[in-house]
């Protein structure tokens, strides 16, 4: 599956996050939101990532913004993450990987000319209206708050 596009519905979602409840996309009708996809919790891009969006989280949520993280971990394996670094938004456990086969994110990957399958690192930033308004398929990891804000004109 292809990753969405600009102006597409973002699709609905529900998962657990590191604190075991319930989150779905619903929960964020009105509110505007970077739901970001990542490989692997406690490895170095993902971990620059996140702590990247945490380190900017005050400042997202003063522009209108709610960050979640999407990966395959398990909900402990995110707690850990989670903890450690002490992120304020929400990571989801996608252990069945449905979310991130909705959002054409799990797909095949080619490291030292072994493929196989995996989380295509992207994050989508979707408008108060559920619909899609950017999709970052280049992530740079170590500065990614300022390359969403440059791509939106914040």
């Amino acid at each position: 599956m292809a990753l969405l596009e600009k102006g597409e519905v973002a699709p609905n979602f529900k998962g657990l996050n590191q604190n075991n409840e319930t989150i779905s996309l619903s929960d964020f009708k009105g509110k505007k939101l970077i739901l970001y996809f990542y490989p692997k919790d406690n490895t170095p891009g993902c971990t620059a990532e996140s702590c990247n969006l945490n380190d900017n989280y005050d400042a997202w949520l003063a522009k209108g913004y709610e960050v979640i993280g999407v990966s395959p971990d398990s909900v402990a394996s995110h707690k850990k993450f989670a903890d450690k670094f002490s992120f304020g938004f929400n990571l989801i456990a996608d252990t069945e990987k449905e979310i991130l086969q909705a959002y054409g994110v799990w797909g095949e990957k080619n490291m030292y000319g072994r493929k196989y399958m995996g989380v295509l690192r992207t994050t989508y930033v979707i408008n108060e209206e559920g619909v899609i308004e950017e999709v970052f398929a280049k992530v740079k990891t170590k500065d990614h708050t300022n390359q969403i804000i440059k791509a939106l004109d914040l």
